[in-house]
């Protein structure tokens, strides 16, 4: 029988990363479900080639205008929050790949893991925002949680198979961005364009954003203490310019092991949709004849102080990682609009969560309503800054 999957996000380059695999495996998989955000005309093109039975747009408005552009006999159209629910939540479905950027993904997300869904998991956000909250669910429901961001990937590899006390810490590789060798100095004159060219994977804005400030791993950083169930003292991260080891996990006999391989997100995409067999494929291979070198450095927190923050909010506990996000969701989109300097986005963080009172271990609704506080501070923050 055909694996049933649903793509939280199909038109953004998880989704597009995760037909590609598909479109090599079509005896394997069947597309039940695909949602996207405000892309209909790249929905509508996936639509009439994979056939989903549902599909959701999260703007009613949109949701309209793509009924005109496709079959709506065939598939059904839904809308909104609850149109992604609907789908995520669905019993045609084996497999939801979560690959939505944001805050948003975090209610699809319980809703699949609630009814025991195997979930592969990019969205890091939901994790970051309520990461108790989302494991809970996953042990009561029997749900399985497959991380495809390639370093907890990595690490969910590399721990198979082994047991948590015999875990010493958990290594997140991080190519550093475009940024890492710049001067601090330099930094105050960086501009979008610059911001958005990474030097190994290609991604979505925001996601690229974090990558460049490091944000990117401080969200790593929080979402593995809950994935892997390891302290914020045993997470550790280093610079690896190459980006061909993408986790390691060294154990408390001094041992490492680590997980290489190309840079391609294909490849821990097809880890979690064939999982827990593999499976050959067509993919670029690693040639470690030509690996001359393989560079690890200590990230510079001074630098890039957004890791500092997100291993603050961790420390703290409760919602003081919801605001952490929200407030770096807020500053990564008036970054991408100009609004703000990219030296300005750690620091509308900071205030942020210096004017939260944290609430420990907070409920579904806590958690909603301190990500809405977060975004509005957020917004003040920087308005007040250039009126």
């Amino acid at each position: 029988m055909k694996k049933r999957i649903a793509i939280l996000g199909s038109t953004g380059s998880i989704g597009l990363n995760t037909l590609s695999i598909i479109d090599h495996f079509p005896d394997q998989f069947e597309v039940v479900g695909l949602t996207a955000g405000n892309n209909i005309e790249l929905l509508s093109q996936q639509v009439k080639k994979y056939r989903p039975r549902k599909i959701a747009v999260f703007n009613s408005a949109k949701a309209k205008k793509i009924k005109s552009l496709i079959d709506s006999s065939r598939t059904k159209v839904l809308d909104g929050l609850n149109g992604l629910n609907e789908i995520a939540a669905s019993p045609d479905v084996d497999l939801v790949v979560a690959g939505m950027a944001g805050s948003g993904g975090l209610i699809p997300i319980l809703e699949a893991v609630k009814k025991g869904k195997v979930v592969a998991l990019a969205n890091k956000e939901p994790m970051v925002m309520a990461g108790d909250l989302v494991m809970n669910e996953a042990r009561r429901a029997h749900a399985k949680i497959i991380p495809i961001d390639s370093e907890h990937n990595a690490i969910f590899q590399c721990l198979e198979g082994k047991k948590k006390e015999e875990i010493g810490s958990v290594v997140l590789t991080c190519s550093g961005g475009p940024f890492y060798s710049w001067p601090k100095k330099k930094l105050s004159t960086v501009t979008v364009s610059q911001a958005l060219q990474h030097p190994r994977w290609k991604m979505g804005k925001k996601v690229t954003i974090d990558s460049a400030t490091l944000m990117n791993k401080g969200l790593e950083i929080i979402e593995a203490t809950y994935l892997f169930g390891v302290s914020l003292s045993q997470v550790k991260v280093v610079i690896h310019p190459e980006a061909i080891v993408h986790g390691m996990v060294e154990f408390i006999d001094g041992i490492f092991l680590a997980l290489l391989g190309q840079p391609d997100m294909r490849l821990p995409i097809q880890h979690a949709l064939y999982y827990p067999e593999r499976k050959n494929n067509t993919l670029p291979r690693l040639d470690l004849g030509n690996v001359s070198k393989l560079h690890f450095f200590t990230p510079d927190e001074k630098k890039f102080p957004c890791l500092s923050l997100a291993k603050q909010a961790r420390e703290a506990g409760g919602t003081m990682t919801t605001v952490l996000n929200g407030a770096n969701e807020i500053a990564v989109e008036a970054f991408l609009k100009k609004d703000i300097k990219f030296l300005e986005i750690p620091l509308v963080i900071k205030e942020v969560m210096h004017r939260h009172k944290v609430i420990q271990k907070p409920a579904l609704k806590e958690i909603l309503a301190e990500d809405k506080w977060a975004k509005q501070q957020a917004q003040k923050i920087i308005k007040k800054c250039h009126d």
